[in-house]
Protein backbone atom coordinates (compact mmCIF):
# COMPACT_ATOMS: atom_id res chain seq x y z
CA UNK A 1 0.00 0.00 0.00
CA UNK A 2 1.50 3.11 -0.80
CA UNK A 3 1.70 6.50 1.89
CA UNK A 4 2.57 9.72 1.64
CA UNK A 5 3.22 9.85 4.70
CA UNK A 6 5.46 7.12 5.06
CA UNK A 7 7.02 7.50 1.08
CA UNK A 8 7.10 11.12 0.48
CA UNK A 9 10.67 12.31 0.66
CA UNK A 10 9.78 15.95 1.00
CA UNK A 11 7.69 15.35 4.17
CA UNK A 12 10.63 13.89 5.51
CA UNK A 13 12.60 17.55 4.81
CA UNK A 14 10.19 19.04 6.67
CA UNK A 15 10.14 17.32 9.96
CA UNK A 16 9.50 20.20 12.89
CA UNK A 17 10.53 17.48 15.57
CA UNK A 18 10.77 13.98 16.21
CA UNK A 19 11.00 10.75 19.21
CA UNK A 20 11.91 7.27 18.78
CA UNK A 21 8.26 6.57 17.14
CA UNK A 22 6.49 9.55 16.25
CA UNK A 23 6.95 12.53 14.46
CA UNK A 24 5.64 16.27 13.17
CA UNK A 25 5.19 18.36 10.19
CA UNK A 26 3.61 21.35 8.73
CA UNK A 27 0.33 19.91 7.16
CA UNK A 28 0.11 21.25 3.20
CA UNK A 29 -3.11 22.90 3.59
CA UNK A 30 -2.91 24.76 6.81
CA UNK A 31 -6.36 26.05 8.74
CA UNK A 32 -4.00 28.62 10.59
CA UNK A 33 -0.15 29.57 10.04
CA UNK A 34 1.63 26.71 12.13
CA UNK A 35 -0.29 24.07 11.98
CA UNK A 36 0.99 20.78 12.11
CA UNK A 37 0.43 17.09 12.19
CA UNK A 38 2.32 14.42 14.21
CA UNK A 39 1.82 10.92 13.20
CA UNK A 40 3.35 7.66 14.27
CA UNK A 41 6.56 6.37 12.16
CA UNK A 42 4.87 2.84 11.95
CA UNK A 43 1.93 2.73 9.66
CA UNK A 44 -1.23 2.30 11.21
CA UNK A 45 -4.65 3.94 9.79
CA UNK A 46 -6.37 4.09 13.20
CA UNK A 47 -5.62 5.72 16.29
CA UNK A 48 -6.39 2.47 18.13
CA UNK A 49 -4.33 0.65 16.15
CA UNK A 50 -1.15 2.80 18.37
CA UNK A 51 0.31 1.06 21.19
CA UNK A 52 0.71 2.92 24.51
CA UNK A 53 4.07 3.63 23.71
CA UNK A 54 3.04 5.32 20.75
CA UNK A 55 0.67 7.18 22.06
CA UNK A 56 2.65 8.50 24.75
CA UNK A 57 5.11 9.87 22.09
CA UNK A 58 2.50 11.44 20.15
CA UNK A 59 1.63 13.23 23.00
CA UNK A 60 4.92 13.97 24.03
CA UNK A 61 5.40 15.62 20.71
CA UNK A 62 2.05 17.60 20.75
CA UNK A 63 3.39 18.76 24.21
CA UNK A 64 6.62 20.20 22.90
CA UNK A 65 4.89 21.67 19.76
CA UNK A 66 2.47 23.55 22.03
CA UNK A 67 5.03 24.97 23.88
CA UNK A 68 7.21 26.33 20.70
CA UNK A 69 3.93 27.67 19.09
CA UNK A 70 2.89 29.81 21.84
CA UNK A 71 6.08 31.21 21.66
CA UNK A 72 6.27 31.07 17.65
CA UNK A 73 2.95 32.38 16.33
CA UNK A 74 1.78 33.81 20.36
CA UNK A 75 -0.74 31.66 20.36
CA UNK A 76 -3.27 31.62 22.67
CA UNK A 77 -5.27 28.53 22.02
CA UNK A 78 -5.49 25.55 20.21
CA UNK A 79 -7.51 22.84 18.44
CA UNK A 80 -6.41 19.36 18.82
CA UNK A 81 -7.85 16.37 16.86
CA UNK A 82 -7.49 13.66 14.55
CA UNK A 83 -10.12 11.81 11.73
CA UNK A 84 -11.18 8.75 11.55
CA UNK A 85 -12.17 6.72 8.27
CA UNK A 86 -13.71 8.34 5.32
CA UNK A 87 -16.93 9.14 6.62
CA UNK A 88 -15.14 10.63 9.47
CA UNK A 89 -13.13 12.95 6.53
CA UNK A 90 -9.78 11.52 6.82
CA UNK A 91 -8.20 11.19 3.39
CA UNK A 92 -4.51 9.98 4.37
CA UNK A 93 -4.77 6.46 5.89
CA UNK A 94 -2.32 6.56 7.91
CA UNK A 95 -3.07 8.11 11.43
CA UNK A 96 -2.50 11.99 12.10
CA UNK A 97 -3.12 14.44 15.37
CA UNK A 98 -4.05 18.17 13.99
CA UNK A 99 -2.17 20.50 16.03
CA UNK A 100 -3.30 23.95 14.95
CA UNK A 101 -2.58 27.05 17.28
CA UNK A 102 -5.13 29.63 17.68
CA UNK A 103 -4.73 33.55 18.13
CA UNK A 104 -7.26 36.20 18.00
CA UNK A 105 -8.43 37.13 14.74
CA UNK A 106 -7.59 34.12 12.81
CA UNK A 107 -9.64 33.02 10.01
CA UNK A 108 -10.59 29.49 12.10
CA UNK A 109 -13.69 28.87 13.63
CA UNK A 110 -13.62 30.04 17.66
CA UNK A 111 -16.56 29.36 18.78
CA UNK A 112 -16.91 25.73 19.26
CA UNK A 113 -20.65 24.35 17.73
CA UNK A 114 -20.08 20.25 16.90
CA UNK A 115 -23.13 21.16 14.18
CA UNK A 116 -21.36 24.04 12.78
CA UNK A 117 -17.70 22.35 12.92
CA UNK A 118 -18.51 19.08 11.86
CA UNK A 119 -20.98 20.20 9.29
CA UNK A 120 -24.21 19.44 10.07
CA UNK A 121 -26.78 21.87 8.32
CA UNK A 122 -29.35 23.62 10.43
CA UNK A 123 -30.02 23.54 13.58
CA UNK A 124 -31.30 21.30 16.48
CA UNK A 125 -32.88 21.45 19.52
CA UNK A 126 -31.56 20.71 23.17
CA UNK A 127 -31.67 17.19 23.90
CA UNK A 128 -34.47 16.62 26.63
CA UNK A 129 -32.18 14.95 29.48
CA UNK A 130 -34.34 11.59 29.76
CA UNK A 131 -33.23 11.54 25.56
CA UNK A 132 -29.65 11.61 26.98
CA UNK A 133 -30.20 9.27 30.15
CA UNK A 134 -31.71 6.49 27.69
CA UNK A 135 -28.70 7.08 24.97
CA UNK A 136 -26.11 7.17 27.92
CA UNK A 137 -27.71 3.68 29.02
CA UNK A 138 -27.56 2.10 25.69
CA UNK A 139 -23.87 2.85 25.07
CA UNK A 140 -23.55 1.91 28.95
CA UNK A 141 -24.92 -1.88 27.77
CA UNK A 142 -22.69 -2.23 24.43
CA UNK A 143 -19.50 -1.56 26.81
Amino acid sequence: MSCVFCENPEIQKQIVVENELAFAFPTNLPITPGHLLVSPKRHVEYYGELTSYEQLAIEDLRNKLQTALEKVFDAKGFNFAWNHGEMGGQAVPHFHLHVVPRTEGDAGIHRYDPRVFLYRPGSRAKSPDEELVEIAGTIKAAL
